[in-house]
């Protein structure tokens, strides 16, 4: 029995491009993601190198969204000159290994603009009533 390509021991070519993504598990509704390396040109489901970390996007009982990272691989890749996909920039950048990406900021303002014209409609409704 051999081991998963997960657990490091996938096969790569040594020259190709490589990044750093999420690989979507989990069931309908209830996504789950595998944070690993893999060659840029390969869809998700095909083999990857190396898996070094895991994101859970819904939250949970205490209202955190699980992330568990091998800073320690990422940075190797990194250094290997692995690319990032967006999402994943955007994670690392929350969790502090990169800096902040933009994107990050921008859904920030939405945010926050959102709430403000949810705040003050109220207040238009009861003043014209």
């Amino acid at each position: 029995m051999s081991l998963s390509p997960a657990s490091g021991i996938g096969r790569f070519y040594a020259k190709s491009a490589k990044i750093i993504r999420f690989v979507r598990l989990g069931c309908t509704n209830r996504p789950f993601y595998h944070i690993v390396v893999m060659e840029r040109r390969k869809n998700q489901h095909q083999p990857v190198i190396e898996q070094v970390g895991s994101f859970d996007p819904l939250p949970n009982n205490y209202n955190e969204r699980l992330v568990a990272l091998n800073t320690e691989r990422i940075r190797y890749w990194l250094g290997k000159g692995a690319h990032l996909s967006t999402p994943a920039a955007e994670l690392l950048g929350i969790a502090g290994l990169l800096p902040i990406h933009p994107r990050t900021y921008m859904t920030a303002w939405r945010n926050r603009r959102a709430a403000a014209e949810a705040e003050a409609s109220p207040e238009k409704a009861e003043s014209t009533a």
